[in-house]
């Protein structure tokens, strides 16, 4: 399929997608949502022995995703806003639930939006020149895309509010310390090699095993204790009845390399 803003690369089973419109910061617009959720939805729908990981960026070397597009959300009605907001919002959600991780390669600006898709994704990469931010209050707005629900579970309740209320920027080394990023990288290219190299160790994992963990960390905010344990077992007797397991632990035993089917 083609889109009109996304270029979309697979390399054994590793995609690169890369939101292209260098020209406007790589901002949010319609458009680029809409095709974000149709390729998610597509990839979502593939086996998993096809896909086994993706890496996300910005094309050029100014943002990773500047924000929404706010000429558009100028002119909206409160009707047109919150519609707007329900497609953003949708994106990163389809996001946390593609069954093979999303690693977020930021180099420059992960502002609004920027940073909201970047948190829907299972962990950040950053470059030093990465800047992060939710400066809707500035404009009147709020963080619409899921930014006051996520930015929480990055970086607690006090840093997210300060954040938020205030609107100020955070750079790559405090979104370091403050658990935003995992990683920090000197340029483009070594953060994006770093973050291919990731998804290959994850890809010599059981499939089905990464996916089951995936879901059940993602579903387990707001949930009591003895919740979080119910549906960590009933994971376990999911991988139990997998093929993957078979393997995986016949493999061990033989002292081999196993070969996951992804079953």
């Amino acid at each position: 399929m083609t889109y009109q803003t996304l270029l979309v690369e697979d390399h054994r089973g590793v995609v690169t997608l890369t939101i292209n419109r260098p020209d406007k910061l790589n901002a949010l617009s319609e458009v680029v949502l809409t095709e974000l959720k149709d390729l998610l939805t597509a990839l979502a729908a593939k086996p998993s022995s096809e896909v086994r990981g993706m890496v996300m960026t910005g094309a050029g070397d100014r943002a990773f995703i500047a924000g929404a597009d706010i000429a558009r959300m100028a002119e909206m009605t409160p009707d047109e806003g919150a519609a707007f907001g329900q497609l953003g919002q949708a994106v990163p959600r389809l996001l946390e639930a593609l069954p093979f991780p999303v690693i977020a390669c930021v180099n420059g600006y992960a502002l609004g939006g920027g940073c909201e898709m970047a948190m829907g994704c299972d962990y950040i990469f950053a470059t030093e020149a990465a800047v992060f931010g939710q400066p809707e209050v500035s404009l009147g707005l709020i963080p619409g895309f899921g930014g006051c629900v996520r930015l929480l579970r990055f970086v607690g309740p006090g840093r997210a509010k300060e954040m938020i209320y205030t609107g100020r920027n955070v750079k790559a080394d405090e979104a370091l310390r403050i658990g935003l990023v995992n990683r920090v990288f000197a340029g483009k290219q070594e953060m994006i090699a770093a973050a291919v190299e990731s998804i290959g160790l994850i890809a010599a994992k059981s499939p089905v095993a990464v996916s089951v963990c995936k879901q059940i960390m993602n579903e387990l905010e707001g949930k009591t204790t003895s919740e979080r344990m119910r549906l960590e077992n009933a994971g376990f007797y999911r991988v139990f009845g997998s093929e993957d397991k078979r393997e995986g632990t016949a493999a061990f035993l033989a002292k081999r390399k196993p070969a996951f089917p992804g079953k």
